[in-house]
């Protein structure tokens, strides 16, 4: 059988190409679910390997996308049935497996989660690998104690998918937020998601040498790195969390333990492609219930076409211009 994917391959001079193919289901690598793709999403790791980065895709062609949701076609798996609505997000899927943006993906079932109670699959792509990313951060925040009375929590490239996320959850879950973007016509948009204040970059840009800062928040969830990581942790109140989930600026800071043992502030690392079944189950359970954020999901997505991603998205989100959340409409519904 037929189908659309984006190909990205590697020319002779080490350059890379990307081009809208023809594949068969044959060509893909084993697995025991077969799904029809609906709809995926664009994440900065999937730009990362259409462009060639060797540190996310090894070996090319390949196809990317790291969340898909769609509909089952074929079952060796008793856990699915041909037509279940059904989603994937992170483990390997669009890094060195054939992923998201073509039509169809074969996988193994231990990867697959159905699609959650009062979701359409496009919603869950809004949601997708960004926002199940800045739910787990919230969640393993709360299960160390963190709770809206604590204070606020600051997020950084509140703009960006795992941003926009992390602000409405929180808000949702009663948390006073403080919403930092380098986008000066963002308010409005980051008000409606739910923050309380927003700041400029230069609010957690600390370059005073100093160990530690005057207490500013209970917590942080942050997409940069570098120093913003750094000035997080240093501002951060005692017995406070900050969790780390991106490298925007850097992928390095040049920390002392202060922060740690003399004020109990928590460094938490969210890898939410390795996140184990268990947790991903509660999370899509917190969407359909405590957490539900349907309410902010269009003001969040735009919907474009392979073709569209391809041409334009990829590199606009390399270069810091996406706001919000791409969701990328692969294959029609018949």
């Amino acid at each position: 059988m037929p189908f659309k994917a984006l190909w990205i391959t590697e020319t002779p001079d080490g350059k890379f190409e990307r081009n809208i193919i023809e594949r068969v289901i044959d060509d893909l690598p084993q697995g025991e679910v077969v799904i029809k793709v609906l709809y995926s999403s664009l994440n900065y790791k999937d730009a990362l390997s259409a462009t060639g980065n060797k540190g996310i895709t090894r070996k090319y062609p390949h196809t990317p996308g790291i969340d898909a949701a769609g509909i089952v076609e074929i079952s060796r798996n008793e856990q699915f049935a041909t037509g279940d609505e059904v989603i994937v997000t992170g483990y390997d899927l669009g890094m060195n497996t054939c992923g998201g943006f073509g039509e169809f993906i074969r996988v193994p079932a231990a990867w697959v989660v159905r699609k959650p109670h009062g979701y359409t699959l496009k919603e869950c792509m809004v949601l997708g690998t960004a926002g199940v990313t800045a739910a787990i951060g919230l969640h393993k925040m709360e299960l160390l104690g963190m709770s809206p009375e604590r204070g606020p929590i600051v997020v950084t490239g509140a703009t960006g998918g795992v941003g926009s996320m992390a602000i409405a959850l929180l808000a949702k879950a009663g948390y006073e937020v403080i919403a930092v973007t380098g986008k000066s016509h963002a308010q409005e948009y980051l008000q409606f998601l739910g923050a309380a204040k927003i700041e400029d970059r230069e609010f957690v840009n600390d370059h005073s040498g100093k160990a530690l800062l005057r207490p500013h928040w209970a917590g942080a969830i942050d997409t940069v790195g570098g120093n913003t990581l750094l000035t997080l942790l240093k501002g951060c109140k005692p017995e406070g969390m900050v969790v780390s989930t991106g490298l925007v600026s850097s992928p390095k800071f040049d920390a002392t333990v202060y922060p740690f043992i003399l004020n109990g502030v928590s460094l938490l690392g969210v890898g939410s492609a390795e996140t184990p079944m268990t947790t991903r189950l509660v999370i899509w359970d917190k969407f359909s219930d405590i957490w539900n954020i349907k309410d902010k999901l269009n003001a969040i997505a735009k919907e474009v076409t392979l073709d569209e991603l391809s041409l334009t998205y990829i590199d606009s989100i390399l270069q810091g211009k996406i706001m919000g959340r791409i969701v990328v409409k692969v294959a029609a519904d018949k």
